[in-house]
């Protein structure tokens, strides 16, 4: 019997497959389809991750509660509540099958240094090695708004980068991506496979933030994939209520693996009209030549929240970006935006010249800086030679080094740059 490549999975589960939206109840029956598919993609030599939501629905449940409150702390309190009935119920599910699980609380404030990043990473690492089933979740009972993900469509795309995963199931109440709301126009067509999400023309806006009782929507889930398929990782949106739907897309994969782009796109169509595989979208990662390799890159562009921004010209920012790179110096700062402090990751903004009105900038990219912005508004548009008689010290010569540079995989030209907002 041929040998299967086993692959690094991460599938995210919203609140909508966990809680019913109505009554609040539990889903047990679909909770117990999802731990009995991800048992059978471990079994089958598959390393697992999930990413689950659902905290502070199971909270408001436990408090009976209809409404989710408005004010921060009793948020924070449900989440405190719900967070260990959600992962009791897992526990007793997976222990049923005998598969240890794990759990982890993140924050952005437990990746902001980049030593902690790659802990985190080493540590879901292990923990697969070891065959756990680590279970994410971002920590509510902490969070506000500076240091969250922001939902966990996103905290999943970051895990899958994190651990250099080769698929992301993102499991909807759709069965795919639409061009249009399936609900509400029925000449919508179901979109299969996505090479450049760039290209896309879909309406995304009907859907809504998601269901009552969780935050995404299909917007979040588009983001989402771009920022995994940046990374390399192929994307999945696929049918919550169906999890086995799963096992049938993975084995879908590997009788087909390594095949061209237009030939993956035939064999799929076939395969959903004959039935062999469920309707779903597949984001295809990046080549290997064209994705993001560097860990410290991943972390720069998605790992870190911005404090401010730099605005420079694009002959400055063809410098950063061309092969033997530069690092960004006082001279090619044109602008400083917000208020931020030495070590802080900020946005870099081109305009095509040093005249050109700062608000046609474009956000290119992330950089940590050297100096705070007080210092760097004294400093720029200046030679390095200058900064000590202007400031008293000089750290660095750069406002940021090369290495705490990073641009997302395509560097746009300087026509091309408009339609790069989006990437970072």
């Amino acid at each position: 019997m041929e040998q299967q490549n086993s692959y690094t999975i991460v599938v995210k589960l919203g609140t909508s497959s966990l809680v019913d939206e109505v009554t609040r109840e539990p889903r047990i029956a679909n909770m117990s389809l999802i731990v009995e598919t991800i048992v059978k993609l471990r079994r089958q030599g598959h390393r697992i991750v999930v990413v689950s939501s659902g905290a502070i629905a199971f909270g408001m449940k436990r408090m009976g509660l209809n409404d989710k409150p408005t004010k921060l702390a009793a948020v924070q309190a449900l989440a405190s509540i719900g967070q260990g009935r959600l992962f009791a119920l897992f526990d007793d599910m997976f222990r049923q099958l005998n598969q240890p699980i794990a759990q982890i609380l993140i924050t952005r404030n437990d990746i902001m240094d980049f030593t902690q990043y790659k802990n985190a990473t080493n540590t879901i690492n292990e923990l697969m090695s070891m065959g756990t089933i680590p279970i994410v979740n971002e920590n509510d009972t902490l969070s506000v708004a500076e240091i969250k993900f922001g939902d966990n469509d996103t905290l999943s795309a970051i895990t899958a980068g994190m651990v250099h995963a080769d698929y992301l199931f993102l499991m909807t109440d759709v069965q795919c991506l639409y061009t249009d709301n399936p609900r509400t126009n029925p000449e919508a067509q179901p979109i299969l496979i996505v090479d450049n999400i760039d290209d896309l023309n879909v309406k995304t806006d009907t859907e809504g933030a998601g269901s009552q009782v969780g935050t995404g929507g299909m917007t979040t889930k588009l983001i989402a994939a771009e920022l995994a398929t940046n990374v390399g990782v192929t994307t999945i949106i696929t049918l919550s209520s169906q999890p086995h739907y799963i096992l049938d897309i993975v084995s879908n994969i590997q009788s087909h693996d390594d095949v061209p782009i237009e030939t993956q796109r035939e064999n799929l169509s076939k395969d959903i009209s004959n039935g062999k595989v469920p309707l779903h979208t597949r984001f295809l990662g990046l080549p290997r030549d064209t994705k993001i390799k560097s860990d410290k890159r991943f972390w720069l562009l998605h790992g870190l929240k911005t404090k401010g921004s730099l605005i420079i010209d694009n002959g400055c920012y063809e410098a950063l970006t061309r092969r033997n790179r530069a690092g960004l110096l006082p001279a090619g700062v044109i602008h400083v935006e917000g208020s931020f402090h030495e070590s802080e990751c900020v946005s870099i903004k081109v305009v095509p010249t040093k005249t050109s009105n700062i608000d046609s900038a474009v956000k290119v990219g992330h950089c940590r800086v050297n100096y705070s912005s007080t210092e760097i508004n004294l400093i720029k548009g200046l030679k390095s030679s200058e900064i000590e008689s202007t400031l008293g010290f000089a750290d660095s010569e750069y406002v940021a080094h090369r290495d705490n540079l990073a641009f997302p995989p395509v560097n746009p030209s300087q026509t091309d740059l408009s339609a790069f907002n989006t990437k970072v």
